[in-house]
Parts: C-alpha cells; structure tokens; sequence
C-alpha cells in the first residue's frame, strides 16, 4: 500500500473533534506512542527482553495506531504523508552527507 492511499483511508475513518483537531491528534499519538513503549516496556521488565512473534504483532498493531494518527495529523497541517516521508528521507541523508547521524538538534 502507498502511503498517500493509506492517509486516504485513515482520513476517511477519521472522527475527532474539529476545534482543536491539530491539538487532538498530536495528543493522541503521543497516547498512542506511549501505548507501543508500555509493550515494549513490560517485555523487558516480565520477559528480560525476549520479545515473542505475539509480542512483535502487539507492538505492530500499535505501530499501525501510530500512522493512523499520524496520517491525519499530516492531513491537518495539509501535508500529504509522501511528502513527509520525503523531507524526512532528505534531512536523514543531510545527516549522512554530513557526518552528524549523531547528536542532537533538528539542523545537525
């Protein structure tokens, strides 16, 4: 599947509230984001680490949360996810080109 089909569809299952909907979903996926860290958390602390193919789908499945929110976070600020995707490919080649992989700050 495409990204730009995907966002499609992710927008048109959308259903949040209009006031504040940039706000509303960068909560959400932070939500969200947090639920993939709580899997991978308890695989640590219950399994030292071991992660089983259930474990694998569970995180996946809230991976797939994650760009579901992010596709319509996208939408909202009027980006196509291709276009993301993109300037994201882009900034991470800067970082190659330039050595700077490592360390911190968005115009390493």
């Amino acid at each position: 599947m495409e990204l730009s089909e995907y966002q499609q569809i992710a927008i048109s299952t959308a259903i949040y509230p209009n006031d504040g909907k940039i706000s509303y979903l960068a909560l959400a996926l932070c939500g969200e984001s947090g639920e993939v860290t709580d899997k991978v958390k308890k695989v640590l602390r219950d399994k030292d680490g071991c992660y089983s193919e259930d474990d694998k789908r569970e995180i996946a499945l809230e991976l797939g949360d994650c760009l579901w929110y992010i596709a319509n976070l996208a939408s909202a600020i009027g980006y196509p996810l291709d276009d993301i995707a993109e300037m994201n490919r882009e900034k991470i080649e800067g970082r190659v080109r330039r050595g700077t992989l490592h360390g911190s700050g968005d115009e390493r």
